[in-house]
């Protein structure tokens, strides 16, 4: 029984245990009416700025969020939920609460100035929160350097697991029937080559010998980047720091193609159908598809958001198939088999939760309480789960050296690696677009 109980606390395991707790607290809160588990979201805010009468319309005063008795409400709501379950978990482990609890307080105070930074008009405009999160930590430990007593509370794939067991909750596998074949062969398709492609160029062209960096980085730059890399990462045992160095790769670029992509589908002419499909298949980030796609209208932003939304349920199918694969063909020695102990020992556990949050609330709530009642909790869990990343982005951050990089780089072999992937990513989704949403062979299909 102590075996079974010392399994059931490792850290995959804990983010499940955490991430069903704020789902079901989350659940309460939104179908009884008894209580507001919202958390701290900074409204957007301007400095000074001439802003158009319509743009004025979307801004809040920073001294009039402060004023707010519910900001300080929401930030002390925030902070005691978070910090408790980790804090919780830390001393579950056997870790030391007492420099956890102090540095976790400090990690915070960094989250919450990078939230305070993303939500001002103008960089809310181009850069999401995550960008912000890496720089801050990267200023932070790239001049002064990270002080010891902090390093306690820097658990990225902790804060990642979490956010993504949360996340599990809001990716509906209704979300396939709205789009239907469609959005199947988008994003169900292209996604397996473009993993297949990159594994070949990067050990056979490129002969990178670092396989788990390789199978990282396409898992990032085939589904969406930061969710897929701590994933497949933990399914072929990536190393911190290449870990880290994937995950930067692709949100450098996403924030690159989220805006140079609309312009160039502008450019084109392309459809808004075909444009927000193209960008939901080749952004990594969720959060920069929805922007992007917004760029294009609505139909564009839905049909970019439901692209990647049913790109998004393959994480753990593609984690599933990594373990096995890493685990039979990559790590066997001379052909000896692998049982599935083995297979299941290397598994990330994480993804359970988020299978198990996403048919949940795709089976069960969703026919119980409604549409309406689901959207209604995932606007609640959401900022939890962006809590969780922003705290992840900032560790990544801080434990990331400018000086370690050259060598992560493997003389440029990465960059290639991601280069050519993310255009082959790019041509292979257009013509999947163009073949499926064009009208020429398809019906194209009206989305409400």
């Amino acid at each position: 029984m102590n075996n079974l109980a010392k399994k059931l606390t490792t850290e995959d395991w804990m983010a499940c245990w955490i991430g069903f707790v704020v789902i079901l607290i989350g659940a309460i809160s939104v179908l009884t009416g008894w209580f507001d588990f919202s958390a701290l979201k900074f409204s957007t805010w301007a400095c000074g700025e001439s802003l158009s009468e319509a743009a004025a319309a979307k801004v809040t005063p920073l001294g009039a969020q402060f004023a707010s008795a519910s900001f300080w409400i929401r930030l002390c709501v925030t902070v005691l939920v978070i910090g408790a379950l980790f804090t919780a978990a830390i001393k579950i482990q056997g870790g030391d609460v007492k420099k956890y609890i102090p540095a976790f307080l400090t990690l915070f105070v960094l989250a919450v100035i990078v939230r305070l930074i993303s939500a001002e008009f103008t960089l809310n405009r181009y850069f999401e929160w995550a960008f912000w999160a890496l720089i801050v930590g990267l200023i932070i430990a790239n001049t002064v350097g990270v002080p010891e007593w902090l390093r306690p509370a820097i658990k990225t794939e902790f804060y990642v697991k979490t956010g993504l067991v949360i996340m599990g909750f809001s990716v509906l596998f209704s979300n396939i029937a709205k789009f239907g074949l469609y959005g199947l062969g988008i994003a169900w398709i292209v996604t397996p080559v473009v993993i297949i492609f990159m594994w070949w160029f990067g050990t056979r062209v490129l002969k990178m010998d670092n396989k788990p960096l390789v199978i990282t980085l396409a898992s990032a730059t085939s589904v969406c980047g930061t969710s897929a890399a701590i994933a497949t990462g933990a399914a072929s045992n990536c190393k911190k720091q290449d870990l880290g160095m994937a995950i930067s790769i692709s949100i450098i670029f996403t924030i690159i193609m989220m805006v140079i992509e609309p312009i160039i589908i502008k450019a084109c002419g392309m459809s808004a159908i075909m444009g927000g499909a193209l960008i939901g298949g080749t952004v990594d980030s969720t959060g920069a598809v929805a922007l992007a796609g917004a760029e294009l209208g609505g139909e564009a932003e839905k049909a970019a958001v439901l692209v990647k939304m049913i790109q998004n349920i393959l994480i753990g199918f593609i984690a599933f198939f990594v373990a096995i694969f890493f685990a039979t063909r990559v790590e066997g020695n001379n052909g000896q088999k692998v049982g599935a102990g083995e297979i299941w020992k290397r598994f990330p556990k994480f993804i359970v939760g988020f299978f198990i949050a996403s048919l949940v609330a795709s089976f069960i709530v969703l026919p119980l309480a409604g549409g309406d009642q689901v959207s209604a909790i995932n606007k609640v869990l959401d900022q939890y789960k962006n809590w969780c990343f922003v705290l992840a982005f900032t560790s990544i951050g801080l434990d990331t050296n400018f000086k370690t990089i050259g060598k992560q780089l493997q003389g440029g072999k990465v960059l290639w690696l991601y280069l050519i992937g993310q255009t082959f990513n790019v041509l292979l989704t257009f013509f999947a677009v163009w073949l499926l949403l064009s009208g020429v062979i398809f019906k194209i299909p009206v989305l409400s």
